[in-house]
């Protein structure tokens, strides 16, 4: 970091009794029991998740990602050498906007964590005193996501889970996949429309999940999944690419050159990223921060 010129900041040393409460937003490291200790009324932790539902770094993301229709902010006390499991002070749910990605879902629960950490200040005895612990139902995990998640598998993944793994980490990591040996990034994806898929030039024709076929009035590339078609509006192969540049600089000259070829044999593949040994420093850490 020093070498690249990046900001570095580090962990002031706090004196016991300096400071009267620690304050964290989405922290991923766990804080050790003299730490917390220095301060006489502990250290909050603002969550964006209604614990105990997504303990862990990356409880946005998971939230998009399994469909949730409904979310939260969790103002906790934070337990020593364990995460997420200290009582609740204050909690308050909000639907999760349709559509929404990760990055827009977490500007509404900004705003909403933000208000409810200073109303918990203002009353902060008051607030400790009437905390009260996590349920023992309830309890899932959002950890870190890995680059590999962002491999989409044709097919066993439904157009619906697609759609989802975009909005969860699409603007993080793009989604990928393999085009004729080659890495390709899907940066942009829509639902397909009813219209489209009627359309009468689709009809008849022998595909498979990763077969890619590109609807000129749309102006889309449609790619086949486990049970129907998403759409792709751009992508990235050396450089962006709108759908039709990559009919017109791929798929057509493909096609033109195998005069014989079906649609069938023009197909994304799913990328199988090599596995890395675990370690902490090369995982792809993707953690919502409250700010």
């Amino acid at each position: 970091a020093v070498q690249s010129q990046l900001p570095v900041y580090e962990w002031p040393d706090v004196g016991s009794g300096e400071y009267d409460v620690g304050v964290v937003a989405s922290f991923g490291r766990l804080l050790s029991e003299a730490l917390i200790l220095k301060f006489p009324y502990g250290v909050l932790n603002v969550h964006p998740s209604c614990l105990p539902r997504w303990r862990g770094p990356a409880p946005i993301i998971h939230t998009v990602l399994h469909g949730d229709t409904v979310t939260g902010v969790t103002i906790m006390q934070i337990r020593p050498n364990r995460f997420d499991v200290g009582p609740i002070l204050k909690q308050e749910t909000v639907p999760v906007p349709p559509k929404s990605t990760a990055k827009e879902l977490e500007a509404v629960l900004s705003r909403l964590g933000a208000d409810m950490l200073i109303s918990v200040l203002k009353n902060l005895p008051e607030s400790l005193s009437n905390g009260r612990q996590q349920p023992a139902e309830g309890v899932t995990h959002a950890p870190k996501i890995s680059a590999g998640t962002s491999c989409i598998k044709w097919e066993e993944q439904t157009s619906e889970q697609i759609i989802r793994l975009h909005r969860a980490i699409g603007t993080i990591i793009p989604l990928q996949t393999l085009w004729m040996d080659n890495t390709i990034k899907l940066l942009d994806l829509v639902e397909v429309n009813s219209s489209v898929l009627t359309d009468p030039k689709l009809r008849g024709q022998p595909v498979f999940p990763g077969s890619v076929i590109y609807h000129k009035k749309s102006q889309i590339l449609l790619v086949c999944c486990k049970d129907g078609w998403i759409g792709v509006r751009s992508v990235m192969l050396k450089k962006t690419l709108t759908a039709p540049d990559f009919y017109n600089g791929y798929l057509h000259p493909w096609y033109q050159n195998d005069s014989q070829a079906q649609p069938s044999q023009c197909r994304f593949q799913t990328l199988r990223l090599p596995t890395k040994k675990k370690q902490g420093k090369k995982s792809v850490a993707m953690q919502q921060c409250i700010k």
